[in-house]
């Protein structure tokens, strides 16, 4: 929207709708809180990502398991009674062909699904390419190297934001709940508490027994590791949405 991707296409005679496997309430107030001028449409049960699968246009991926690492981000009820989808990206025509798709596949490298998602001015052109081509072109094949919009920091670096967005005394995920800042704000800020909490550990060591803070901090890197392997460890792997599940 920011990039007038969506007058573009509005302008070639479609229209944008984001998908959500949040109810319609969470739908409605991100679309209020983010300002956006496209309808965002509540899926909770994957009824349109399930349709989407069966005719063969896109299949995303899901998780079905715990939900308490979102949970402890959010101050709404997570409640997903199928599991949340992973991100894609799918453009058709009325006569149902294929003009550009792609699908966040989890991994290490992409934060579990969390970042790297294709440019709105990357998508544009693939689906401009695709008007151009006709109708005569057949269905886009899925886009497996796309423009990213943002590369995915170090897996430490990640950890340690969960980590201090829970104030450290659990990782905690940076889920959306009406009126709170956006991630990349929120990741930054958590980053920042690491500067006061590594100053206090300093300022024990320097008043406090050398040993009895050395047993402290032990036992504090005890216990994240534990909540991380407990949490971050029992998140299950996500299944290709597939039409007959």
């Amino acid at each position: 929207m920011n990039e007038g991707v969506t007058l573009k296409i509005r302008a070639a005679g479609g229209e944008v709708y984001a998908i959500t496997s949040e109810p319609q309430h969470l739908a409605d107030q991100a679309h209020v809180h983010w300002e956006l001028d496209f309808e965002n449409v509540g899926d909770p049960h994957q009824e349109i990502s399930r349709t989407c699968s069966e005719r063969g246009w896109l299949t995303l991926y899901a998780n079905k398991g715990d939900l308490e690492f979102l949970q402890r981000g959010a101050d709404w009820k997570v409640e997903h009674p199928k599991g949340y989808f992973q991100p894609g990206v799918l453009a058709i025509t009325n006569a149902e062909r294929v003009l550009y798709r792609w699908r966040s596949i989890p991994s290490a490298e992409n934060m579990n699904g969390t970042l790297a998602r294709p440019t709105p001015q990357h998508a544009w052109q693939a689906i401009e390419s695709s008007l151009a081509a006709g109708d005569t072109a057949g269905d886009a094949a899925h886009d497996d190297d796309p423009a990213i919009d943002q590369s995915p920091p170090p897996r430490i670096l990640f950890l340690a934001a969960l980590i201090a967005n829970g104030w450290f005394v659990g990782v905690t995920s940076f889920a959306f709940s009406p009126g709170v800042e956006s991630v990349p704000s929120r990741f930054s800020a958590a980053m920042l508490r690491w500067l006061l909490f590594l100053a206090v550990w300093v300022v024990s060591l320097v008043f406090l027994p050398t040993v009895l803070v050395g047993l402290a901090f032990a036992g504090w890197v005890a216990w994240i590791a534990r909540d991380i392997r407990r949490v971050l460890g029992g998140l299950d792997a996500p299944e290709e949405l597939v039409a007959d599940r």
